[in-house]
């Protein structure tokens, strides 16, 4: 069986020329000013549109004793 409408390189690379990914959009962070993918919690300070959700500090020293747990 023989394609009928074969598909070339111009037409191929047409159709691919809109799946080039964009570039993240970064939003500075209310609380501490640093730069954060947009929709999400801030990561150097754990806030979200100002308001505390996650406790940083402890999220660290919980990484730290897990860390020195794995090494020991």
């Amino acid at each position: 069986m023989v394609n009928r409408m074969r598909s070339n390189r111009s037409h191929t690379g047409n159709r691919r020329s809109h799946h080039a990914l964009d570039d993240v959009r970064l939003s500075k962070c209310v609380n501490c000013g640093s730069m954060h993918i947009r929709h999400t919690l801030c990561e150097k300070c754990g806030t979200y549109k100002g308001v505390k959700v996650v406790d940083m500090t402890a999220l660290v020293a919980k990484k730290a004793a897990k860390k020195q747990k794995a090494t020991a």
